[in-house]
């Protein structure tokens, strides 16, 4: 419009004006499209230099800028395929093939390039035409006779694979298609035959890789995402399928399959992570709560189910509650023989000073998994706490339990020191009852206050046994000073 502006006449000039309007005209057209050339050019240089450097995304917007200045250069569609294919796009890759051959026919490299395309994606048909023409342009190129070679043997392959399938020998077909896919690594109905293989076989994660790669290589696939989602749900992970979802959700926020399943997950994904929170932060408490609420919230799935109960079982096992725990422990295990099951239960039968029910569990474990080595430290526990039975239990004398922290045992040590002290007594019978009492008492805080000592001695050892090598020199009237008065006495506690 500028141009016809600028070059416009008034009418009465005549023919002879009228063609020195045309021809400034055509002039501007050709330098115009002369620069638009050169811009191309010069990007088509800078994109080959990005490609060379392996930018590939630097590459494309150069060649994306050199088509649009000069769409005529099938050279500048080829390096842009390139481009696509280094980046992973093979979609975007197969356009920009056509437009080359469709420029230049007899352009071997780029008939080559499609053909291998093609026949990753496993669209043998169209590979086989494509390397039948690289041979008849150039009949010793040795890439193309391979590939020509291999079309029918992965042809017979596919066969085989699909009536495996079938026939429902899916660990057959998985064998197949397993090989097929070294070659054709971007057909996606090859990776959905064999996610659903695995999925017959049970091996889900395996599936949910396959399906994984499915959705990369279709684009817009919420059908995919869905499928990922719900697979991840179904192995009992709730963070990878909320994620899945919501990919879904972005391709189509309308989506009322993927939003329905996106709200129950959401709700459910929030409470499991704050279950692992507490685990991780050893807060037992607000573990118990929130594996409870996730059996709530899930009571019919087995995964979610299991997971539950096995944090369940853990964190009762650190509460002050062990018939809790052998409940929860023995409810993990009617779930799932999993060794760590007996393991935490054999805890609670020893907090319940059950001994031999904790050794058959440590023993169950290790028949489990031989390599696992916690049920040989347990059984050798459970033997050095069942010889030492008979003799003092702390834990008994001071009133506590294994999971008590040191504040509570130093309350409950105060309360029974002013309450056993000899010197609260008079009767002679009486004081030496109160002065054995005392002693346990002094002892068992002694042992059950120090961070090394009470290990040693939940591991079946007392370091205050004369006969142990661990025996200590202990004075039970060490923490008290007296002023004057026999019953006036004041604790100094450490």
């Amino acid at each position: 419009m500028v141009a016809v502006e600028r070059f416009f006449m008034p009418p009465q000039l005549g023919l002879c004006s009228l063609w020195l309007v045309l021809a400034a005209l055509e002039l501007e057209v050709k330098l115009t499209q002369s620069t638009s050339v050169s811009e191309a050019e010069k990007h088509l240089e800078l994109g080959k230099q990005m490609l060379a450097r392996g930018q590939f995304q630097d590459a494309l917007d150069h060649f994306h800028r050199a088509i649009e200045g000069d769409p005529s250069n099938y050279l500048t569609y080829f390096r842009r395929a390139t481009a696509f294919l280094a980046l992973g796009k093979a979609r975007a890759a197969l356009p920009d093939l056509d437009q080359v051959i469709s420029l230049k026919p007899d352009f071997v490299a780029a008939r080559l390039q499609r053909g291998n395309v093609y026949l990753k994606q496993g669209r043998l048909d169209e590979a086989h035409i494509d390397f039948e023409n690289v041979l008849r342009f150039d009949p010793g190129n040795e890439e193309a006779n391979q590939h020509y070679a291999d079309i029918e043997p992965i042809g017979i392959d596919i066969h085989n694979a699909e009536e495996a399938f079938s026939e429902g020998a899916y660990a057959e077909a998985v064998n197949i298609l397993s090989r097929i896919l070294e070659r054709c690594p971007w057909s996606v109905k090859l990776r959905e035959m064999r996610a659903e293989s695995f999925l017959r076989m049970g091996d889900y994660m395996n599936a949910i890789s396959d399906f994984k790669s499915t959705v990369r290589l279709t684009p817009d696939n919420t059908a995919g995402e869905f499928r990922v989602s719900k697979l991840h749900y179904e192995m009992g992970e709730a963070d990878e399928s909320l994620n899945a979802v919501r990919e879904c959700l972005k391709l189509d926020p309308d989506h009322k399959e993927c939003f329905d399943h996106y709200k129950k997950v959401k709700k459910l994904a929030k409470i499991v992570q704050e279950m692992e929170a507490s685990f991780e932060a050893e807060h037992y408490e607000d573990c118990v709560a929130a594996a409870r609420k996730v059996k709530k919230a899930e009571p019919s799935h087995q995964r979610f189910l299991t997971r539950a109960q096995d944090r369940l079982c853990y964190c009762t096992t650190k509460g002050s509650e062990p018939t809790e725990a052998l409940k929860a422990c023995s409810e993990a295990i009617r779930l799932e023989e999993n060794p760590r099951f007996y393991c935490d239960r054999a805890d609670a039968h020893l907090a319940l000073d059950e001994f031999d029910e904790a050794i058959a569990d440590f023993q169950r474990a290790s028949q489990l998994d031989e390599r696992y080595d916690r049920p040989r430290e347990g059984v050798q526990r459970a033997q050095k706490l069942k010889k030492s039975a008979g003799k003092r239990n702390y834990y008994k004398i001071l009133g506590v339990n294994k999971n008590t922290p040191k504040k509570d045992i130093v309350k409950a040590y105060r309360k029974l020191a002013q309450k056993w002290h000899p010197d609260n007594y008079t009767d002679e019978d009486e004081k030496k009852a109160a002065e054995k009492k005392f002693m346990d008492i002094a002892a068992a805080k002694e042992v059950l206050t120090d961070p090394e000592m009470r290990k040693k001695y939940d591991m079946g050892e007392d370091p205050l046994d004369p006969e142990s090598q661990a025996g200590q020199q202990f004075n039970p009237f060490q923490h008290f000073h007296f002023h004057g008065q026999p019953f006036q006495f004041k604790f100094q506690y450490n």
